[in-house]
């Protein structure tokens, strides 16, 4: 177990690496209004679950803003990374005039599947119970994520209202009981997903899981997922897909080394087939994040979509 970890933590730390390679906004253009760094949004102290807030500047002072919860990229080993969406993919949305919350979850080495969905779910929780203290417009609240971020925004679309997932005998709490704000709702109206391994089944190729190396067996507690696949879909978003989930846009680079882009196209599929709302953005020449996906264009269709999603 011990050299599986350390095996797939060198190719977490790689991914980490060329999707950080370059940033397109840098933390001068944040600019915010106000923000508030280090939130406890569990209450226990831990690394892993802080989250800063963003208000915007806008041309009119306003009582509240509505919301964006930002989930960074990291494979699922980082559990400090809440900086790095403000440098790329969540910026754009402070400027659109959202406010941004930027989470930290715990990390693979740390604590196993669920737990990194759950602290999801306890962030978006602590939202709600406290939109009031930091001026939080939550009659919308969106989701956006990239990579692995892009896998929990993405399954917290799809998990809108539900407490347990199951796969034959495999049966998890994807909502967990972390923090304070068990009465409030973790659900999300609308999401974009950067890229995420969103169906993990196909990891390799476009064929099968990947194996016993791979990230996806780190955050299965050192499962085989070519053997463990009904742990293999309780992972995966494209299976906990309805027709009443949250609407999404999916932007995904067809050069992606990393992620195939099949898995996004899947997950379009499948909202397609139940009758759910789903965009699809094939990004040409796009690999894994920067700098093509990462770029004006594509960050402008986000704020459009969420635009029009938070006015329904």
């Amino acid at each position: 177990m011990k050299k599986l970890v350390t095996t797939a933590i060198a190719l977490a730390l790689s991914v980490m690496a060329f999707g950080q390679e370059f940033n397109p906004m840098s933390t001068e253009q944040i600019d915010p209004l106000q923000v508030w760094k280090d939130i406890d949004y569990v209450g226990d102290g831990m690394i892993g679950h802080k989250m800063d807030i963003y208000l915007p500047k806008t041309e009119v002072a306003q009582e509240s803003y509505k919301v964006i919860i930002a989930i960074y990229g990291s494979a699922w080993f980082a559990n400090d990374q809440k900086f790095s969406p403000m440098t790329s993919f969540a910026a754009p949305m402070l400027k659109a005039g959202y406010a941004v919350v930027s989470i930290n979850h715990r990390s693979s080495p740390e604590a196993k599947w669920p737990a990194q969905i759950n602290d999801v779910k306890a962030a978006i929780r602590y939202v709600r119970a406290h939109a009031k203290e930091y001026k939080l417009d939550t009659s919308f609240v969106g989701i956006t994520g990239f990579s692995s971020g892009g896998h929990l925004s993405a399954y917290a679309g799809v998990t809108n209202g539900q407490k347990i997932v199951k796969s034959g005998d495999v049966e998890i709490d994807i909502e967990g009981t972390l923090g304070n704000c068990l009465n409030e709702s973790s659900s999300v109206d609308a999401v974009v997903d950067w890229s995420g391994p969103v169906d993990m089944m196909h990891m390799d190729e476009c064929v099968r899981p990947k194996d016993e190396k791979s990230p996806e067996a780190v955050i299965l507690g050192g499962r085989n997922p070519r053997e463990a696949t009904d742990w293999v879909r309780v992972l995966s978003p494209v299976t906990l897909v309805d027709k009443d989930d949250a609407p999404i846009l999916i932007i995904h680079g067809d050069a992606d080394p990393i992620v195939p882009q099949c898995l996004s196209i899947h997950l379009k599929t499948e909202y397609d087939y139940v009758g759910a709302k789903a965009q699809f953005i094939s990004v040409p020449g796009g690999g894994h994040g920067h700098p093509h996906c990462f770029s004006e264009p594509y960050y402008q269709k986000m704020v459009e979509f969420f635009d029009a999603q938070s006015k329904k």
